[in-house]
């Protein structure tokens, strides 16, 4: 049975984005508002005999107003009907009797704004009705055309071309397990006619570039603060995820992990302290929103992430959605994708928008970094820079090497030789693979290097029992 249709679940699971609960008692005409608001967001689920707190008042009290009352409010939308089923659950009430629930689910309108009897138009935003200005209700009208990509059929698609494992493991987050695949992607609204839709794919395909070449997430790293061709090619690292979203999302989050640096740095009582390039809450949640609310119906394009020296960006294709602009994106949310933003939501993933993205700045704040920019360039992508200040750090590092080593020794040095002296003095032991790894060099030469710091400038000192030790490490002479 579905859990939404579990009363201890109706009672306990908090009002949100998609689930809202009222009390019998309050005036059906009130209710059309939330049913409005699921349908121009991404659609939910209203039950009514429950109180705010979660106590089932069911519709026996004497002031409870007539369950065939709040079933017919629905069909008051005669200009712009709703999607909508109800089902009326038997309950056990807070005083002990036999009572019921009235269960009204939504399907979000992909096709239209849904305006109220009054002419009003509400949004879903977190676990509000937000009513919408006129301006906002015609941009909404807009950006509905967006919504087909994610319910449009995947042609030649079959079941055989979901991962099993994957949306096993869907279903064990939501507390379903024992389905069948088809049902779960059905309840979903990811299975139209026996027919999988683009959502499906994306979410849960084994490999979704086989049918949309553009659901792709390419991650590159340069050696500076901007990207060179040539003989001056600058690319340190590069890899493209091509896999379902769930999959995008944790394996990118490893490998960008991979290629931030921490960094240490001393401070007045002289001890180290450690901290990394960005915070990770930051990048991270830059990319999921990316791979959330990022225009999959615009081809040839896909989400990049770029690493320079001194900035992280995270691009996609696609301005913002709907309501949401570069000066309110703080407070504001809209799910260009609600079928992909519901299942990552469910996964565990994606939080309200504005929640995420405000966190995204108090996170740089506490890190003491710049605020993050976000821009849409050219009017066709969205793309978010963080800004870190390496080079404020490695400044501060320089500084104490010179000091420790003397300004003319440290001058003499070449630019590969200061790099690892500064990791020496920062990570206090380092071997040859860390070094290769640091100056992106072939062993022998880093071996050349090494043997110049330690033999000839007498600047780092070498630790083992011999040349095969596989402990052996460098570190840093003391002056």
């Amino acid at each position: 049975m579905e859990k939404i249709f579990d009363i201890n679940y109706l009672k306990s699971t908090p009002e949100d984005q998609h689930f809202d609960r009222k009390s019998a008692r309050i005036k059906p005409k009130d209710i059309l508002r939330h049913l409005v608001a699921f349908a121009n967001a991404e659609g939910g689920h209203l039950v009514i005999g429950i109180e705010d707190d979660g106590e089932v008042t069911g519709f026996s009290d004497l002031r409870a107003k007539p369950i065939k009352d709040f079933q017919s409010i629905p069909y008051q939308l005669k200009q712009t009907p709703i999607s909508f089923s109800d089902k009326i659950i038997p309950v056990i009430n807070s005083s002990g009797e036999e009572d019921c629930v009235l269960l009204i689910s939504v399907n979000p309108s992909v096709d239209r704004v849904i305006i109220s009897t009054n002419d009003e138009t509400f949004l879903r935003q977190g676990d509000k009705s937000v009513p919408l200005s006129h301006e906002q209700r015609l941009q909404l009208t807009y950006d509905k055309g967006q919504r087909y990509f994610e319910d449009e059929i995947v042609e030649g698609a079959t079941i055989d071309d979901i991962d099993s494992e994957l949306i096993q493991s869907y279903k064990d987050k939501i507390g379903l397990p024992d389905i069948s695949i088809e049902q779960v992607l059905k309840s979903r609204g990811l299975l139209r006619d026996g027919k999988l839709t683009n959502a499906a794919i994306l979410l849960f395909g084994s490999n979704p570039s086989a049918f949309l070449p553009q659901a792709r997430l390419r991650v590159i790293k340069y050696s500076d603060t901007f990207a060179k061709t040539g003989q001056d090619f600058n690319v340190v690292k590069e890899q493209t995820f091509d896999g379902a979203i769930p999959k995008i999302i944790t394996e990118s989050r490893d490998f960008v992990k991979n290629q931030l640096r921490d960094f240490q740095y001393l401070v007045e009582d002289g001890r180290f302290q450690v901290m990394p390039e960005y915070p990770e809450f930051a990048w991270f949640e830059g990319i999921v929103n990316a791979v959330t609310h990022r225009n999959y119906s615009i081809r040839g394009q896909h989400i990049t992430v770029t690493l320079f020296d001194d900035r992280l960006e995270i691009r996609s294709p696609g301005v913002l959605p709907n309501i949401v602009t570069i000066q309110n994106i703080l407070n504001e949310r809209f799910s260009r994708n609600p079928k992909i933003a519901r299942i990552l939501s469910e996964f565990g993933w994606v939080k309200e928008m504005n929640e995420g993205v405000k966190r995204i700045y108090s996170e740089m704040e506490s890190f003491f970094l710049n605020e993050p920019k976000y821009s849409e360039p050219n009017n066709s992508s969205v793309l978010l820079m963080l800004e870190n200040n390496i080079l404020n750090r490695q400044l501060r590092i320089s500084d104490k090497l010179r000091q420790k080593l003397s300004p003319e020794l440290f001058s003499s040095l070449n630019a590969l030789e200061k790099q690892v002296v500064t990791l020496a003095y920062r990570d206090t032991k380092i071997t040859t693979s860390e070094v290769m790894e640091l100056i992106q060099k072939s062993r022998p030469y880093t071996l050349k290097i090494l043997k110049r710091l330690t033999e000839d400038l007498d600047i780092l000192e070498w630790h083992g029992s011999g040349r095969r030790d596989t402990t052996q490490y460098y570190t840093l002479k003391d002056k």
